[in-house]
């Protein structure tokens, strides 16, 4: 062991030392005097912190006794905190009030609904169905579908509070509350051509409010307030045949749509009525690889959409698009006299979403699987 001089003050006791021959006392008597110079130092030190603490005025105290307080209070306070679990997709999908509501929607709790049901293994589900039908088909063409899948729990607890779906993201799709008519051109103005046509089928249904309090075929959904119908012709992927029978017309029409969602869970087709008086509570669509279109059947005065804060109303004979995976609410404040606020509405993929994503989409997400 050496001692190097860290001090031009101790040059003499150190070449004094380094004379001697008893190495171990040599370094002993080195090692005190180092020992001596710390001491005097520290106590130096100290002298210096009691004159400077002494030297400062009563509001640098203040200031600094007040930081210290807080910053006590601050530990306290986190240190009481209980640890958050990580939000997963299925928390997504499952997490409700004591009522059984999540932004004023009403989940329904039954076992083959995709936005209701805990399913603990989604996202490994999810993968799997993609790798089965790699096997079967391709990969080309599935690098979003592969992205989106694998990062799946990042891509919905990121996204801004205005557009949260909330079972299936898919990356890099362009993202707005409403899409132009053009967004899909063909099914829109089919539609718009058979609007008398879906009129007179729901005409003809509407008459059996007047037997009874909820006609058979006929869904009443939660609202915060008023009274929301809905009959469906397609549920989830899922064609209804009691309810398609009853509009032979309208369900046959959906299969000259091109870009009708009919083969996975995010497809949908009914017909929706709102009471006057109705309000939707907000709410998330599951996904955003769909646009909801809504046919106008009944439009009463004082009848609003809202999505991601923007509104719009209906208009009777005309279709309005949007993505419904934004923050959404609808309502009827219409006088009673004017009757219910009715739409048709369909399910269309988002424009952006290509055909062999389409493909492998309705193969992932099949009813059932």
């Amino acid at each position: 062991m050496v001692w190097v001089p860290l001090r031009t003050t101790r040059t003499d006791h150190l070449a004094l030392l380094y004379t001697s021959k008893n190495s171990f006392t040599k370094m002993s008597l080195e090692w005190l005097i180092d020992w001596s110079w710390s001491l005097d130092g520290l106590r130096d030190f100290i002298a210096t912190g009691i004159q400077s603490f002494r030297d400062c005025d009563t509001t640098a105290l203040t200031a600094v006794a007040c930081l210290l307080v807080l910053f006590v209070w601050y530990c306290y306070h986190v240190g009481r905190e209980q640890p958050r679990t990580y939000v997963t997709v299925n928390s997504l999908m499952q997490s409700s009030d004591a009522n059984g509501l999540q932004n004023g929607y009403a989940y329904c709790h039954s076992p083959e609904c995709v936005r209701c049901t805990r399913n603990d293994g989604l996202n490994q589900k999810l993968y799997h169905n993609l790798q089965e039908y790699a096997k079967r088909y391709s990969w080309s063409g599935m690098g979003r579908i592969h992205k989106g899948i694998r990062e799946q729990g990042r891509y919905l607890n990121s996204r801004p509070s205005i557009q949260k779906p909330e079972v299936f993201f898919l990356p890099d799709l362009p993202t707005m509350p409403y899409f132009s008519r053009d967004a899909q051109k063909h099914d829109v103005e089919l539609l718009e051509r058979n609007f008398q046509t879906i009129l007179c089928e729901f005409e003809t249904l509407y008459k059996a409010f007047s037997n009874c309090s909820l006609p058979q075929g006929w869904k009443m959904n939660s609202t915060p307030s008023g009274e929301w119908f809905t009959f469906y012709l397609v549920n989830q992927g899922t064609c209804v045949p009691k309810n398609c029978r009853k509009c032979p017309r309208t369900y046959r029409l959906l299969g000259s749509l091109r870009t009708c969602i009919g083969n996975n869970v995010f497809g949908n087709a009914c017909i929706s009525v709102l009471t006057p008086g109705t309000v939707i509570g907000e709410h998330y669509g599951p996904t955003n690889i769909r646009i909801r279109c809504h046919l106008g059947l009944k439009t009463p005065s004082n009848c609003e959409l809202v999505v991601g804060g923007e509104p719009q109303c209906w208009a009777e004979g005309r279709c309005l698009l949007f993505d419904d995976s934004f923050l959404h609410t609808a309502f009827h404040e219409g006088p009673p006299e004017e009757g219910p606020r009715v739409i048709f509405m369909v399910d269309l993929w988002h424009p952006n979403v290509a055909a062999a994503e389409r493909q492998a989409l309705d193969f992932i997400f099949a009813p059932g699987r």
